[in-house]
């Protein structure tokens, strides 16, 4: 009896020492790793509601897509997520979006002409809006999560009527139907 009782005991302090030392290996589960770039990205200082930028995590290997309209954000993206332990790889397949002076000004009037209707100003709020608006060369698309189908509608009609714009490609999802 003498003996069962130390060889359990013996059995139960190596699993207690083993068990910290695997948990220690940065070896982390994938949903913690989505979690983890998810936060890194929407930290970067220059994030904005005129950048949208997502990712895919396979097997430690993090791939990141989106458009951005500064250079630097692209290269910050892959910098904070190379340092997130479990990650052993970085494709960075992020689009930097042409300085133009054109898409700029589409760029505040949409803003405008979205956030400044009655309705919609809620979507601007906090320091991640849930709206992203995208602009390469006159066209505008919109990405994001609305709360109805009438928001995402409005969203639309707010983005097209704004001079200059070529088209508008909306990609809005309405919250519950995602």
């Amino acid at each position: 009896m003498k003996n069962q009782f130390v060889k359990a005991s013996l059995i139960l302090a190596l699993v207690a020492l083993t068990v910290p030392m695997f948990a220690r290996t940065g070896v982390t589960p994938t949903s913690d790793l989505n979690n983890q770039v998810r936060k890194e990205l929407v930290m970067l200082p220059y994030y904005s509601v005129f950048d949208d930028l997502s990712f895919s995590v396979d097997n430690g290997v993090v791939t990141l897509f989106g458009d951005v309209t500064r250079p630097v954000l692209k290269s910050d993206a892959e910098n904070v997520v190379k340092r997130i332990p479990g990650v052993t790889k970085v494709d960075n397949k992020i689009n930097v979006l042409p300085l133009s002076s054109f898409d700029n000004r589409i760029r505040v009037q949409a803003y405008r002409a979205i956030f400044g209707y009655a309705s919609m100003y809620r979507y601007a709020m906090g320091t991640n809006p849930s709206i992203r608006i995208i602009v390469d060369n006159g066209h505008v698309t919109l990405k994001g999560v609305v709360d109805n189908q009438a928001d995402k509608n409005i969203a639309n009609i707010r983005a097209n009527g704004v001079p200059g714009v070529f088209s508008v490609t909306n990609q809005l999802l309405v919250q519950g139907n995602s």
